[in-house]
């Protein structure tokens, strides 16, 4: 082979390898993206696992945020480290309060028949079967006389509802002498009460039934009416319906307002927002999310208020809106929700259950009792807090007490868990990571408590407020129109403040609806409706009081 054919045949072989070498480096690459690409899909994998074993936890499994258990000397030293160790009942007693020992709760008996049916009227049946001859005497033939009574046995019986209609006949009279003149005379008594609604045959004790029924027992308008139709009445859900709203309008919203009027003039508010549904609404879709949002009294000392209020958007204005008028300063308990970020010169606090969640919910499954793992750490930080509010409260301490125990006791604790946040390294989409950065985010707000006993350490109480609305929407889905948007949550927080003073909701609506409050009145007249009039009270109390 002569020399040039080597040459080409070098520089083919030369070629060749470096299109081997190329191909090479392209296929690594590729390989490179795919591993990156398995690696991404695998924390995805693992992010949905834990999601779902989350949605399975949530719908079947308890829902207590439980503490770890120490099994050993090591984690005691590792809580020791992370600066959660047990402290002494000791230290947190005061000379002011005598501490009462720990007693261990001895299990609840079954209740009596009494204490089942306290609140029911009784009304007592004479047994009398006896024949003449059974009442002689076996030994000498004597009628016997009764001698005393006894209860052989109690049954309790149930009564449906019971629809009447009420027709006011109204007399006409003449007069005798100018009957047969020019100019007969005749007047007829127009006394019948005023209706409730112009034109319709509703009364106070009907719409007290639909409203209570609807809005405290979340039983849809379509079962209200078939539950009519086996009464033998024929009322149907737009009726119903459009009642809200009218009733709302004209009875309702002047006290709802009322209310809202007196919280913004407390010093400790609280505030949460839940989806609802609304099919008809200007400029939006059926599927769109509109907002209930919730404002309600702290734990402050004084009557407790809670109000409710549509919204079509979770926008900050709403929240704007809603707190106008509050003093500069004003102590407010909300989530993380970033449109209370446009809250001015308040106070924001926030909300440790919420960040508890956040890790409890990171917990793998299976270590919930390994305190080295970094999720339960982060939950027990939180059970520390809410441990030493546990005691303060079981001890009854004055909000002044509080706060200085709050500094003594909880300030560190808080401190040692912003440090400890610090120097977790976390990235990704992970529950752990977002639990973290959830954490971090809250940071300028995470001792705000400490500044006032009467600030609260969690929202729970606005959460316990919501349900009513989240378990009433499972049932009755949506509201047609705005309107009746806004006179749900009217009658919501009518129904709500009964609850909150342990009133009857179906006699508190009913209350209201004979009464009749109005826009016209002033203040001082709308307080003699609130529920905790004493007079409101008497009337509304439930059986048995």
């Amino acid at each position: 082979m002569s020399q040039s054919a080597k040459d080409v045949q070098l520089q083919e072989l030369k070629d060749m390898i470096a299109q081997l070498n190329n191909t090479i480096r392209t296929q690594s690459k590729t390989i490179d993206a795919m591993t990156s690409m398995l690696a991404e899909k695998d924390q995805r994998l693992a992010e949905l696992t834990e999601e779902l074993r989350l949605l399975r936890q949530k719908l079947f499994g308890s829902s207590k945020e439980r503490s770890a258990k120490l099994a050993n000397s090591d984690q005691i030293n590792m809580l020791a480290e992370l600066g959660l160790e047990p402290a002494p009942d000791s230290e947190l007693v005061d000379a002011e309060f005598i501490e009462v020992k720990a007693h261990k709760k001895a299990k609840k008996s079954k209740a009596t028949f009494d204490e089942q049916f306290e609140g029911l009227e009784v009304r007592q049946v004479v047994v009398d079967t006896l024949s003449d001859e059974d009442k002689t005497c076996p030994n000498c033939g004597t009628k016997m006389k009764p001698i005393g009574t006894e209860c052989i046995r109690r049954d309790v019986v149930h009564v449906k509802p019971e629809m009447y209609v009420i027709e006011y006949i109204a007399t006409t009279y003449e007069c005798p002498k100018c009957k047969d003149t020019e100019d007969p005379q005749f007047i007829k008594d127009e006394g019948a009460p005023p209706r409730l609604l112009d034109h319709s045959y509703l009364t106070p004790s009907l719409a007290a039934w639909v409203f209570y029924q609807k809005f405290a027992l979340a039983v849809p308008y379509y079962r209200l009416e078939k539950s009519f139709e086996e009464l033998g009445a024929k009322i149907n859900r737009t009726t119903m319906a459009s009642w809200s709203v009218d009733c709302n309008d004209l009875y309702f919203r002047p006290m709802t307002e009322f209310f809202h009027r007196k919280i913004l003039e407390r010093m400790f508010i609280m505030m949460d927002e839940t989806p609802i549904q609304v099919l008809k609404e200007p400029d939006k879709t059926p599927e769109s999310k509109s907002y209930v949002w919730l404002m309600r009294t702290g734990d402050d000392g004084l009557p407790p208020i809670v109000y409710y209020q549509y919204s079509p958007t979770r926008s900050e204005d709403t929240a704007v809106d809603l707190t106008a008028g509050i003093a500069p300063g004003t102590y407010v308990m909300c989530d993380g929700f970033s449109g209370y970020n446009k809250l001015k010169d308040i106070k924001r606090c926030t909300c440790y259950a919420h960040i508890r969640r956040y890790f409890y919910e990171a917990i793998p499954k299976g270590h919930g009792n390994d305190i080295a793992e970094p999720a339960v750490q982060g939950v027990m930080y939180c059970n520390k807090l809410f441990e030493y509010e546990r005691r303060y409260a079981e001890r009854g301490y004055r909000p002044e007490t509080r706060m200085k125990r709050r500094l003594k006791d909880e300030k560190s604790v808080v401190e040692a868990f912003i440090a400890w946040a610090d120097k977790q390294n976390v990235s990704g989409n992970g529950k752990f990571a977002k639990a973290v950065t959830y954490l971090r985010n809250r940071r300028e707000y995470l001792m705000t408590y400490l500044e006032d006993g009467r600030c609260s350490l969690s929202n729970n109480w606005s959460e316990n407020s919501v349900r009513p609305i989240t378990v009433g929407r499972k049932n009755w889905l949506f509201s047609t129109s705005v309107d009746g948007a806004n006179a749900s949550m009217g009658i919501y927080t009518i129904v709500e403040m009964a609850s909150l003073y342990g009133l009857s909701r179906y006699k508190y609506i009913e209350y209201l609806l004979e009464h009749r409050p109005s826009m016209d009145m002033s203040d001082d007249e709308l307080e003699h409706f609130a529920p905790w009039d004493p007079d409101v009270q008497a009337a509304c109390a439930k059986s048995g009081k």
